[in-house]
């Protein structure tokens, strides 16, 4: 179908035809914005080795791409709602591509940083825009089967982005992983003009930029601090970070609530089930980001898994999402949302205590139960809370309830990499001293006790130099590493397994039940305002019409 011929979504008397077709577009771009991640995570040794990038150099390289994807994601769903979602979509995806581009080219640190915080930028405009279309092509009777597709997806991109670039750094350099993302995103923008329909809101008034540039100022500032903190200590910056956070965000309540037209409606945090549902999102990839993190870094540095052997060993996972999705489609509309999303959490948290079993002796199968609980957990419940979020947006504001949703996930997963990355390392550290003590020499142990990865270094030269000890020393050295590491694994699951699990309960009493979410907004019904306030698809004479059969 030519491009000019397709119909507005707010035109429309009846649900948009090529819809599902729509939504392959949209998943497209959302592989490569979740992949973007994950692919770093096995290329990250090899950068860190061409680069020298110290333990700063990469935490910020991770930084570049996450504080302006948080940072961004609620303005550039506003600008996306009053302008044009597909639009936005499409310049988020060559946005994303430029940056790719030039990450596959640079050679020094400063300018990779720059290629990821372009990168986030463009992730920052596509992540709302996914979400925000697919509310509004999809009535509300399929919107449920829609998201779980969406969230299939993320689970997918969790393991596929580890298993392309350790495919591509067998023969490639690191900068490849950087190009997975290039074709995809060139797909994903012919797609999105050929397929997806133009989309914005019906009636939207002045873009609340003051609102907006509070909300960057403190997310910003808030992902900065909880990533920089943990990791290398509560200095001036970090701390300077979270007070401008704690009152920018003091200031966008006020501004929001004194606004006429704010562009959060801070006041629907009184709905249990949109609060609830945002709880549960941050909670969970709180856990489920931090494990993936940790438990990866295990297979390489300690059972010496390569990249692409580490991907392979990550598949279960996305298989479980999918499984996950399709039991949750099934049983949401029977159960109601609160089961679901709550019985996801518990999964999830089991599955990182059981992480907590961990120790030296410990093969690929130790993770393999536990990978696979992540992975169901999070087609069961994510799912369903996403949807009770999107639906408690008007449609004039789709694309900031994408980006709310997204923000809940992006700094879950961002707090869960750093502090329980931050508790990760200072196990090891500590157990790495205890172990080792004054046989290497100040300078050799600081480095060895840095990371995992400097310890595997250290030891690579002790083996190679007769006069540190030769082969014997290194081999004791690499065992102690192996044994601190692990040490720090199980300690870090427990608390982040406590974490979940007070997350959980929390979430169990915040969200109500069937009953309790009569008032405003039921489980059934969580999108009933966004559909009737739509003008195209899910406009009150087709919820009329849906009734009737």
């Amino acid at each position: 179908m030519p491009l000019l011929t397709v119909t507005p979504v707010e035109k429309m008397s009846a649900p948009y035809p090529r819809r599902w077709w729509a939504l392959l577009v949209l998943c497209l771009s959302l592989l490569i914005v979740v992949m973007a991640n994950t692919s770093l995570i096995v290329a990250a040794p090899d950068m860190s080795t061409e680069l020298g990038l110290s333990s700063s150099d990469l935490q910020w390289v991770i930084d570049g791409y996450t504080v302006p994807y948080a940072a961004l994601m609620l303005v550039l769903g506003s600008i996306g709602d009053k302008y044009s979602r597909r639009g936005a979509l499409v310049t988020g995806l060559l946005v994303f591509a430029a940056g790719s581009v030039m990450g596959s080219l640079v050679d020094r640190t400063e300018l990779v940083i720059t290629a990821r915080a372009i990168m986030g930028i463009g992730a920052a405009v596509v992540m709302p825009a996914t979400l925000s279309l697919l509310v509004a092509m999809f009535p509300k009777r399929e919107r449920a089967r829609a998201i779980t597709g969406w969230t299939a997806t993320s689970g997918l991109a969790i393991a596929v982005g580890p298993l392309v670039a350790g495919w591509l750094l067998r023969d490639h350099p690191w900068g490849s992983t950087f190009l997975i993302n290039v074709p995809i995103a060139l797909i994903a923008v012919v797609g999105a003009l050929v397929l997806v329909p133009p989309s914005k809101a019906a009636q939207m008034g002045r873009i609340d930029y003051v609102g907006g540039l509070l909300s960057i100022v403190s997310v910003g500032s808030l992902v900065y601090a909880t990533i920089e903190g943990p990791h290398f200590g509560w200095g001036a910056g970090p701390i300077a970070a979270a007070v401008v956070a704690g009152v920018g965000l003091l200031a966008f309540v006020l501004w929001e609530l004194s606004h006429p037209h704010p562009m959060l409606n801070v006041r629907m945090f009184r709905l249990r089930p949109f609060s609830g549902s945002m709880l549960a999102v941050l909670f969970f990839f709180f856990g489920t980001f931090g494990a993936i993190y940790y438990s990866t870094q295990f297979l390489q540095f300690v059972l010496n898994y390569d990249p692409l052997e580490t991907g392979v060993r990550l598949l279960p996972l996305a298989g479980a999402v999918f499984v996950g999705a399709a039991l949750t489609g099934r049983l949401t509309p029977k159960l109601g949302m609160k089961p679901m999303v709550v019985a996801g959490m518990a999964i999830g948290t089991a599955a990182v205590l059981l992480l907590t079993r961990i120790d030296t002796g410990s093969t690929y199968t130790d993770f393999l139960a536990p990978v696979m609980m992540l992975g169901f957990a999070v087609g069961l419940s994510v799912s369903p809370a996403t949807d009770t979020i999107m639906g408690s947006f008007p449609e004039s504001e789709l694309g900031v309830g994408g980006g709310a949703n997204d923000t809940a996930l992006e700094l879950g997963g961002s707090l869960g990499i750093a502090v329980l990355g931050s508790l990760l390392g200072t196990a090891y550290r500590d157990k790495l001293g205890d172990l080792v003590g004054s046989r290497l020499p100040a300078a050799a142990l600081d480095t060895a006790k840095d990371s995992v990865g400097g310890g595997l270094a250290v030891a690579e030269q002790v083996a190679k130099n007769p006069s540190a000890g030769g082969p014997q020393q290194a081999q004791a050295l690499l065992d102690a590493v192996h044994e601190s590491f692990a040490h720090g694994v199980a300690q870090t699951s427990l608390v982040g397994g406590i974490i979940m699990a007070a997350g959980t309960l929390i979430v169990l009493a915040v969200l109500p039940g069937r009953r309790g979410a009569g008032k405003g907004q039921s489980d059934d019904q969580s999108g009933e305002r966004a559909t009737e306030s739509t003008e195209g698809v899910g406009t009150r004479d087709e919820v009329a019409k849906d009734s009737a059969r």
